[in-house]
């Protein structure tokens, strides 16, 4: 049986490393950059995507002039069909056996082989090599989308968005999008915190990894106003009543009159003196801290930050042998205690003073109401998801401070239990995705060395933690990092090295780079990398009314269902 497609036109040039050369049989105006088109031949099909699209002719005479102006207007029309044309260049991807058609003698030659274990089932291949000359090129249909991007109704895969020509669904397999990291991108107020809820809301309603929100502005966790539309946009707690639990960062936080499930309050006794020194550019701090801090550990072990915070600045005066009045570091200063260890004076004193910005903090706390960061390991571990909110402390410093410390223990506790799982046949983990925003400023060049992301992004990915970092300026963030991401969701991107950043790494980015640039904003995304078979732009779906219909019914299994009953 003939599959229909809307045909475009036939192949006429190129090469995979010039892309191909399709001479259009549609007007240059019904079909768009990025276009998701089938090359047919033989049996096979090639899927690749429009990266552009140019007028010609066959003298520059007909071009230069008006034909209609020149000609009468039947010679002119039929001049103009056959002088001047358009092409498209066609991305090539992806290539599929399909065999004869089903309606041949041939074809149940072939499928015989394949059933008998002669010759090798059809799958997608990259492409390898090139179709024949004034091959039929088409539109690609539902039945190709779903081919190539999975179909809609299989559990794994998450409709994503739709395909700009005819609105056919394309799904991202969520299965492969947890197993490395990935990135949301998009210039400030093209929706990347919507695109961000999207894909946690299919996440968590596919309920196979657990979610660590760092809700630096307090977004996604409960209902907000979108701040275009002014319409209301439920938070993911809303979606996910009995599986997200909502943290406030300090005592008695609430987020925009809601209540949190708990608070975290973070205990003098978990800083450790590399959580100070991946402060080092937010607090200014000097080359000289590294050994104050260590020193400090030295003297104090894990109770150092609260003994350096009780620490004074006080002298005391005193008269020496001649009578004369000197003063001296009184007991319980900085001074005292750099001169009785060693370390040089004014460099712990100045270490002493940047530290205030944190000795004053609220949340940071001797003996904390409850152990919350081990609540929050404990519901990740149990399947629960967490968006912790910073409320009111929502500063870089604040940001940084929390956000590395949790995942530094989150790491841990993911090692402890991979290496319980693969020495001792213990529980398997379960896959935990931290979700990130302004990643800039934990994942720059500067930073990237001293934080536990890097880390995350480069080799946890076999300990079952992954990133999901999202940011306006994708080129400010560590190239090493960048290239670690599988997965990539990008909105519109205004500036060449944001673009540039976004598409390291991937084959044909010359082609794509335009196609980035030229997206509209808040209405279309380019999927990219791991999670998808071959790049492609599309509609991105919308965070609305049926959205939340959808992610109310679910996929439960009858064991979860039951569990969340109480049986």
């Amino acid at each position: 049986m003939k599959i229909q497609r809307t045909q475009i036109g036939y192949l006429i040039g190129g090469g995979l490393k010039e892309n191909f050369i399709v001479r259009l049989t549609i007007s240059s105006q019904e079909i768009q950059e990025g276009a998701f088109v089938v090359i047919e031949s033989g049996n096979w099909n090639y899927y690749g995507i429009v990266t552009d699209i140019q007028l010609g002719s066959t003298d520059e005479r007909f071009a230069d002039e008006r034909l209609d102006l020149r000609f009468p207007p039947d010679l002119a029309s039929a001049l103009q069909g056959q002088a001047l044309y358009a092409n498209i260049e066609v991305l090539p991807n992806l290539m599929l056996e399909v065999g004869p058609d089903e309606s041949s003698p041939e074809y149940k030659t072939w499928r015989g082989k394949i059933d008998a274990g002669l010759a090798d089932a059809p799958r997608i291949l990259p492409v390898k090599n090139v179709p024949p000359h004034h091959s039929i090129v088409s539109l690609a249909n539902e039945g190709d989308i779903a081919e190539i991007f999975g179909k809609p109704e299989e559990e794994k895969n998450f409709i994503i968005g739709y395909t700009r020509e005819q609105n056919h669904p394309v799904c991202i397999d969520l299965d492969k999008f947890v197993q490395r990291s990935s990135g949301v991108f998009g210039a400030t107020g093209t929706g990347k915190s919507f695109l961000t809820r999207l894909v946690l809301a299919g996440l968590m309603n596919h309920n196979k990894a657990s979610v660590l929100v760092l809700d630096m502005h307090n977004e996604y966790g409960f209902d907000d106003n979108a701040s275009d539309t002014n319409k209301d946009v439920k938070g993911l707690k809303t979606l996910f009543r009995s599986s997200v639990r909502c943290v406030g960062l300090g005592a008695g936080t609430t987020i925009r009159g809601n209540q949190v499930d708990f608070n975290l309050e973070i205990s003098t006794e978990d800083i450790s003196t590399s959580d100070i020194e991946m402060l080092s550019r937010t607090l200014d701090l000097k080359d000289t801290t590294a050994t104050t801090l260590n020193a400090l550990y030295t003297s104090f072990e894990r109770f150092w930050f609260a003994r350096f915070r009780e620490m004074n600045r006080e002298e005391v005066e005193y008269e020496d042998d001649k009578g004369k009045k000197r003063r001296e570091p009184a007991e319980g200063s900085v001074a005292k205690w750099a001169l009785a260890n060693g370390v040089n004076v004014p460099a712990a004193e100045a270490l002493h003073n940047k530290l205030r910005q944190l000795f004053t903090k609220p949340y940071i706390v001797d003996s904390p109401a409850a152990d919350s960061v081990t609540q929050i390991i404990q519901s990740l571990e149990a399947g629960k998801h967490i968006v912790l909110s910073f409320g009111k402390h929502d500063e870089d410093l604040d940001y940084l401070l929390v956000s590395n410390l949790l995942t530094r223990k989150i790491r841990s506790a993911w090692e402890k239990k991979t290496n319980e799982f693969r020495s001792h046949r213990k529980a398997e983990p379960r896959p935990l995705i931290i979700v990130v925003e302004e990643a800039h400023k934990l994942l720059n060049r500067e930073m990237a060395s001293q934080t536990t992301f890097a880390t995350i992004a480069r080799e946890l990915r076999k300990y079952y933690v992954t990133l999901l970092i999202v940011d306006q300026r994708p080129s400010q963030i560590y190239d090493e990092v960048m290239s670690q991401l599988g997965t990539r969701i990008s909105g519109w991107l205004g500036d060449d090295l944001d673009i540039q950043a976004v598409l390291s790494g991937l084959s044909g980015r010359e082609a794509l780079r335009g196609m980035l640039a030229r997206l509209q904003p808040k209405e279309e995304v380019l999927l990219l990398g791991w999670g998808v078979p071959m790049p492609l732009p599309v509609k991105s779906r919308r965070y609305d009314e049926a959205f939340w219909k959808e992610m109310g019914k679910g996929k439960k299994s009858q064991e979860q269902s039951l569990k969340e009953l109480g049986f």
